[in-house]
């Protein structure tokens, strides 16, 4: 048996998430799918981070084991040419036995894009979010100062998530401004259920001036999802990268440049930290 890791591209719009579903409309069905005919025999996969419905990944890591052998080219143009036009696997790598798509990660990374108009525009429908108020940079980059840290992020957490503790560190935050477009960038440990949406719309309640930025405070120590702004929409949402340590040599792919591919900005990295 052989641990191949692949590094999966998707458009979220059409599928529901990542997670296999008795309905067989995910990511993972699909791709499952996909590797069942390529491989001729079944193949289970193992994600770094399970998405929701709509939302999209830049640079997925699945691995999976299987005694089928092929050229790693092989692995990329021939699943590829199973796969719908919404995903497609952009690399392959033979992995040890002991990397882990899931338990070996050290770090994730989600880009969230915004457009602020005061028209919504059908040609982005899907792949960046839309606000027609104003919003004001600073004020959300102080309260995204606030979030850098080890917290309990309970106030974040959606009610479905399972996750066994909710105290995650939040290395940094950028978020940079490009016209129309605002572009967030969020790096942790690891993330909660619904947990970047749920900061979405607490830091553009705050953008929009409906609360100050040291709201922020308030709802951390509160630990009280009901206190905080709604879930915000899912498809301006971006998995784009998984560190893990480098004996493991698996790919990563800046974001900044997969984004101008997909809407011609190009944005200049503004990191917001705490030591």
């Amino acid at each position: 048996m052989r641990r191949i890791a692949l590094g999966v591209c998707y458009e979220g719009t059409p599928w529901l998430g990542w997670q296999s579903q008795a309905g067989g409309n995910t990511v993972q069905d699909v791709l499952e799918q996909a590797l069942r005919r390529f491989t001729a025999q079944p193949v289970s996969t193992i994600c770094a981070g399970r998405t929701d419905t709509g939302v999209h990944a830049l640079n997925q890591v699945v691995h999976l084991d299987t005694a089928a052998e092929r050229s790693l080219e092989s692995w990329v143009r021939g699943l590829n040419a199973l796969l719908p036009n919404s995903i497609a696997v952009q690399w392959a790598r033979e992995v040890p036995d002991d990397f882990h798509a899931r338990f070996s990660a050290q770090g994730r990374h989600y880009v969230y894009l915004l457009r602020q108009h005061r028209v919504r525009s059908p040609l982005l429908h899907g792949r960046v979010a839309w606000v027609f108020r104003p919003l004001d940079l600073a004020l959300m980059r102080e309260a995204a100062h606030h979030l850098v840290g080890e917290h309990d992020f309970s106030a974040f957490r959606s009610s479905q998530c399972q996750a066994a503790s909710p105290v995650r560190t939040m290395s940094h935050i950028h978020i940079e401004q490009q016209g129309d477009f605002f572009l967030f960038r969020f790096s942790a440990n690891a993330f909660l259920h619904h947990m970047i949406r749920n900061l979405m719309g607490m830091l553009i309640y705050i953008g929009q001036g409906r609360q100050p930025p040291d709201w922020v405070l308030h709802l951390l120590a509160q630990r009280d999802r009901r206190l905080s702004a709604p879930t915000f929409d899912a498809s301006g949402l971006y998995l784009a990268g998984v560190d893990y340590p480098q004996q493991f040599d698996i790919p990563t792919r800046n974001p900044y440049d997969l984004l101008y591919e997909l809407s011609g900005l190009r944005f200049a990295e503004t990191v917001s930290e705490k030591s």
